[in-house]
């Protein structure tokens, strides 16, 4: 970490806090968990070095499909699919500001995959996943403590494989699939009370297996099936603190799905994905629009894992 001391104007300090380079801040890292087939594998990248990423540790469990939030020392993964197809329930946690396995954190209240995960400082919800069909529960953690879910409210209708997203009042679901069609509704909550979502308006298309990431003002929203074997490389993005329709953001460097996506407060990077598996990481400025750009790569080409970090716009 640089040495910082002397007189700094306000716009170093800013660039240097922002950047996690700031003395009491830790450097910004991303997190990527599991993977298909059943991976236990655990990577983290710092946003300020283009590199590729490092092995971490292991998850208590290999998974596909789990769902991921963060505060700004601890990432956790919840539920998801081993090799056999079996959906599980088990939570675990890393402490992102050192490597190591992750331990056992609690349940959620099923056997499922898909969740779509996010939080802000305190609180971590996840919305929709698969179990015999597909649900509109939503159901929340509090991250410094270890437990089991509790009930938060409900979707709009039953859908899992979203992408999601948030400020450090609201979250936001969006796109996903009920077991039958694609969908372009997004939908958010305010995550420190408990209640059921409400409509926020739509993608530029119906999407599912997509990838979400936000600073505290943008959100993104990139990837995805958008209809029978034909992916997206398109990336969009919404206000967080209004509601209305999503807007072209720019283009993701291939057409991907079941990628993962996590983000500082300046920079968002996709992982992952299919088709063909990648271990490819790309990034983008979230406040610009614009195309995405080659960052690094993961350690394991994969795909259907998830992302969290310590420095994503809730907190």
């Amino acid at each position: 970490m640089p040495s910082y001391s002397g007189v700094w104007t306000l716009t170093a300090q800013y660039q240097a806090v922002g950047a996690g380079n700031w003395p009491g801040h830790l450097p910004p890292d991303g997190i990527f968990g599991g993977g298909y087939n059943g991976l236990n594998v655990v990577d983290y990248v710092s946003f300020s070095t283009l590199s590729s990423a490092a092995d971490f540790g292991d998850l208590t469990v290999a998974r596909t499909f789990p769902g991921a939030c963060s505060s700004a020392t601890r990432g956790v993964f919840a539920g998801g699919e081993n090799s056999s197809g079996t959906a599980l329930n088990i939570i675990d946690y890393v402490t992102i500001a050192t490597t190591g396995n992750a331990t056992d954190f609690g349940d959620m209240g099923d056997n499922g995959y898909g969740a779509a995960g996010l939080s802000n400082a305190t609180r971590g919800v996840f919305g929709g996943y698969v179990v015999s069909g597909y649900n509109n529960i939503i159901q929340y953690i509090t991250i410094a403590t270890t437990g089991n879910t509790t009930d938060f409210g409900d979707l709009l209708a039953a859908r899992g494989l979203m992408g999601a997203c948030a400020s450090s009042t609201r979250g936001v679901f969006a796109g996903g699939w009920n077991g039958a069609t694609r969908q372009n509704v997004i939908q958010y909550v305010t995550i420190a009370s408990t209640g059921n979502a409400t409509d926020f308006g739509d993608l530029t298309t119906t999407t599912v297996r997509l990838a979400g990431c936000s600073s505290s003002t943008r959100g993104l929203f990139g990837g995805g099936d958008t209809a029978s074997s034909v992916l997206t490389n398109t990336i969009e993005y919404i206000t967080i603190s209004t509601t209305g329709n999503a807007t072209d953001f720019g283009d993701l460097t291939a057409t991907l799905y079941n990628l993962a996506s996590c983000s500082s407060s300046v920079q968002g990077i996709f992982a992952g994905g299919r088709t063909p598996t990648t271990n490819a990481m790309q990034q983008v400025t979230i406040a610009s629009t614009g195309n995405a750009a080659y960052f690094g790569d993961l350690t394991v080409a994969r795909y259907g894992l998830a992302a969290c970090s310590n420095a994503h716009g809730g907190l």
